[in-house]
């Protein structure tokens, strides 16, 4: 036995230090932890278990110095903040982490896992993609991983995180989870790199603006989330872990709220400008409303134009989803549809309510936003909050025109408490748009054309571009004193909490993708 335990020991040790020496410091070289160190520093520290340490590829015309343990990539499970979480940690210093029979093999059973007992997975990626010397097989091996990535989706939230490189067919599995987190300066992603590039367009470009964290976080919407680190990165995932449920049978996590939900909010009074075409910040609403003022902003760099993020209402997570008057005056535009539409799908799919503040003139005008689909792509929107089940209260601080309103969550695509400030306007448009069409005629016979508009956008305004009409209607369930916001809206979820609602059978719908 005590040989055979000395044996264990010496393949353990092995598989501890899989990688050569150079590899390792070349590695390190770059500002850049190993994959075990990375699994160390994202875990409960002691709760890792590994799987698939001792396995390695099958070629048996090479010696054994050259099938190395792990076959670049270390999977297992552990905890985080004491929540089983399952991962996939490539190794750049073991054939460059490149994808192979086993690796494959290792990558599908541990998904596998995740799935079975209903915990996140996190895909530590940084490896050279596909292995060339195990040709087509390593190319079915990216199928499988593939497969389950769609059937895992909305099952348990699928985290990836860019530690280096990733192209080629590699993209495709992150960029079918749930987040994409990626470290400035040392993440690439790219279909194909530089130099194809030049040889096919001519273009000369390089490979952090090709597909740097810079390029995918403000310019391709890929990259969810950036850091400057890999620990820093690390931290960011386990902090979005803390928001959500282990799977979609589960509810998100709860803590200890040490914010008053009775607390007011008299800040809010003084926030919206007096002028309705002055921006302001509408982060600063959320802050003022949420736990703690803490928001973690979801693609805080692009398509700025409507701000979501996680946040926390009395201890228990929400989704939140609001229009930037900040950025082009808070317009929906094709970017920022499908940003939200993302959102809110995610959300709804792992029971976590949506809170909506609205401030939106419309959607963004313009021959490129027409041939481009807005039209297509700002109905993914509208579907993903018609689809969506979970408790959903929706506030409406300002501008509220058009069908961009109707889009934001109203009360006719199912939301189900709305509120609205006084200082609301709600209608078809905005009422200078709405006096030059209605009024025509009459300003063109006018002795003072402009002051009899301004008489006319005053009453336009009094009549229709307020909150009262719509209160009257019951299509804002109540106007608050921003003050308010926030005990009504924990209030709102509160009663909403239990709310229960069944889609039609089917086997799916046919999202306008």
């Amino acid at each position: 036995m005590d040989e055979r335990l000395e044996e264990l020991a010496r393949r353990r040790d092995e598989a501890l230090n899989a990688g050569p020496e150079r590899a390792v410091q070349r590695q390190h070289d770059k500002g850049k932890m190993l994959a075990r160190e990375r699994i160390e520093y994202l875990f409960d520290e002691g709760t890792f278990h590994e799987l698939d340490m001792l396995a390695r590829h099958r070629a048996h015309d090479v010696g054994l110095d050259e099938r190395p343990y792990t076959d670049g990539i270390i999977t297992g499970w552990g905890n985080i903040d004491g929540r089983k979480v399952f991962v996939a940690s490539q190794d750049f210093t073991v054939f460059g982490g490149a994808l192979g029979e086993v690796f494959a093999e290792k990558t599908h059973k541990v998904m596998d896992l995740a799935e079975s007992v209903g915990a996140p997975i996190i895909g530590l990626n940084d490896g050279a993609g596909a292995r060339i010397q195990e040709g087509v097989v390593s190319l079915a091996g990216y199928g499988g991983i593939f497969r389950r990535n769609v059937l895992a989706s909305g099952v348990i939230p699928q985290i990836s995180v860019i530690m280096g490189p990733c192209a080629g067919g590699a993209v495709y599995s992150p960029a079918m989870t749930d987040f994409i987190f990626m470290v400035r300066d040392s993440s690439h992603m790219f279909i194909t790199g530089p130099d194809v590039v030049k040889t096919v367009t001519g273009e000369d470009v390089t490979l952090e603006e090709l597909g740097g964290a810079g390029s995918h976080s403000t310019k391709s919407g890929v990259a969810t989330f950036v850091a400057a680190d890999e620990k820093a990165v690390l931290d960011d995932v386990r902090y979005l872990l803390s928001f959500l449920p282990s799977n979609n049978l589960d509810a998100p996590p709860i803590i200890e709220a040490a914010d008053e939900p009775g607390r007011s909010c008299p800040a809010l009074r003084d926030l919206m400008p007096q002028s309705p075409n002055v921006p302001y910040d509408m982060k600063q609403v959320i802050g003022e409303v949420v736990d703690d003022g803490e928001f973690f902003e979801y693609h805080a760099s692009w398509a700025g134009s409507i701000v979501c993020g996680f946040a926390r209402l009395n201890g228990r997570s929400v989704g939140v989803v609001g229009n930037q008057p900040m950025v082009m005056a808070g317009v929906l535009d094709i970017e920022s549809s499908e940003k939200a539409a993302r959102f809110v799908r995610f959300c709804d799919a792992f029971n976590i309510p949506l809170l909506t503040f609205v401030d939106v003139p419309g959607f963004l005008p313009g021959v490129d936003q027409e041939h481009g689909g807005i039209i297509r792509h700002g109905a993914k929107l509208l579907y993903a909050y018609c689809e969506a089940t979970v408790p959903r209260v929706q506030v409406i601080t300002r501008k509220a025109y058009g069908g961009a309103y109707v889009v934001m969550d109203s009360k006719s695509v199912g939301c189900d408490v709305s509120f609205a400030w006084p200082t609301a306007e709600l209608a078809v448009m905005g009422p200078q748009g709405a006096v030059e069409i209605l009024n025509r005629r009459e300003l063109q016979q006018a002795a003072d054309p402009e002051a009899r508009k301004a008489a006319l956008v005053d009453e336009y305004s009094r009549k229709y571009a307020n909150p009262y009409i719509a209160a009257e209607r019951g299509i804002v369930d109540a106007v608050i004193d921003p003050a308010e916001t926030r005990q009504k809206v924990i209030a709102a979820f509160d009663m909403i909490g239990a709310k229960r609602e069944e889609l039609p059978r089917r086997k799916h719908g046919n999202v306008p993708l």
